[in-house]
């Protein structure tokens, strides 16, 4: 009986891999990525100048989707349009969105509005229609004379941003992920040394500690969000788990695994050691929770197969999470801090699945008779049923 379940648990993890590697060259279609926004500056010629880029979903932008996946938005229809639209017609599609858009971003020097112009748009060619294009917008202008500081946000309907201030002297000023409508910090640009020159070095020191704080909760909440409420394949990932068995011991072998697996990834990807396509490691995320969610069914208790299975998947959620940092990006000058923080968060998210789960079921009936008949059993079903569908929609067939 023994070395039956462990033939079918083999046999079921081998299944759901090969799936994936027959498919491996599908492509991840609608996802609705953050907006990269540099602005430079100048401060050593005069009159001081400015320079903003600003990398980007066009399409998205003028279609007003602020969703993570553009099918869930009421413009989806419109946003399909616009993706297959050669980059001259997209061009004057965004000549007419221009004004709106200008009117809705705002970059402050002291406080105060600076009015803004586009100088320029690169629209690459239409290529894969799997694939978002990346446009470009560029602007410029002269800092006005004395500023001491710089903010900048733009309308929520442009979804979100990553925005990045550098100077020369510091190219590292400024950096953070801005949510929806979310408008960064005051940033001090022109951080002189006081009259007897003794406390320039002090205060960058301080600079750099709020800096390093900034960073740090700012990618702390990405993680946790990128689980709760986001990561909804990774949370059902983890009830999976936590559906194995009432008794804690299993659980925390299993969370401990995923944690230590999906932490080296993560720090294997975004330090591009390891790369591998969304359209591989997205799949099989679904074909993970898939056979978690089945062995539920047919097992009662941690057998020695599944730790390493969920040490294997936990490898991929941690590529999948490297996907979605790589995508932010990292500040150079910070980017251990926010790669930890990033972490903590997505740990933080996970932890907080399972306390849910014991809040809603398992301190209530955990030690109850029926509790594998009536709630591991039938939630595994569902939960293998919406993993099933990801898995399909994912390889295109859906």
């Amino acid at each position: 009986m023994q070395f039956r379940s462990s033939f079918l648990q083999v046999s079921l993890f081998l299944f759901v891999l090969l799936l994936q590697l027959l498919y491996i060259n599908s492509a991840f279609a609608h996802e609705i990525r953050p907006a990269i926004v540099n602005i430079d500056l100048n401060q050593q010629i005069q009159p001081s100048t400015f320079k903003i880029s600003i990398k980007l979903n066009l399409e998205a932008l003028i279609s007003q989707i602020v969703e993570e996946d553009s099918d869930d938005s009421e413009n989806a229809e419109r946003y399909d349009y616009l993706r297959g639209m050669p980059e001259e017609n997209l061009a004057l599609e965004f000549l007419d969105f221009e004004d709106y858009f200008l009117k809705n971003m705002q970059l402050a020097f002291d406080n105060k509005a600076y009015p803004l112009s586009v100088t320029s748009v690169d629209i690459p060619a239409v290529g894969d229609l799997d694939l978002a294009r990346d446009s470009h917008l560029y602007l410029e202008g002269k800092i006005p004379k004395d500023s001491q500081t710089l903010s900048w946000k733009w309308d929520e309907s442009f979804g979100n941003a990553v925005l990045r201030v550098n100077s020369i002297d510091n190219p590292e000023l400024y950096s953070s992920y801005l949510l929806k409508g979310q408008a960064s910090e005051t940033i001090q640009i022109n951080q002189k040394n006081t009259p007897n020159g003794k406390s320039s070095k002090k205060r960058g020191g301080w600079v750099s500690i709020q800096m390093q704080w900034q960073v740090f909760k700012n990618y702390l909440q990405v993680g946790f969000v990128h689980i709760v409420p986001k990561g909804i394949d990774h949370i059902l990932f983890v009830v999976g788990l936590f559906l194995l068995s009432s008794s804690l011991r299993p659980l925390l072998i299993q969370v401990t695994t995923f944690t230590l697996a999906h932490s080296v990834t993560l720090a294997l990807g975004i330090y591009g050691i390891v790369s591998i396509p969304s359209s591989v490691v997205e799949p099989m995320i679904a074909a993970s929770i898939v056979y978690v969610a089945i062995e539920n069914i047919y097992s009662n208790k941690l057998s020695r197969w599944r730790p390493l299975v969920v040490f294997f998947f936990g490898l991929l959620h941690g590529l999948g999470f490297a996907s979605v940092l790589t995508e932010i990006g990292l500040s150079s000058g910070y980017f251990a801090t926010g790669l930890v923080a990033f972490n903590v968060g997505v740990e933080l998210g996970q932890l907080s699945v399972i306390a849910a789960c014991f809040l809603l079921v398992g301190f209530w009936f955990r030690n109850k008779p029926w509790y594998r008949q009536r709630i591991t059993i039938p939630a595994s079903i569902l939960i293998a049923l919406i993993a099933c569908y990801w898995f399909f929609e994912r390889i295109g067939w859906v």
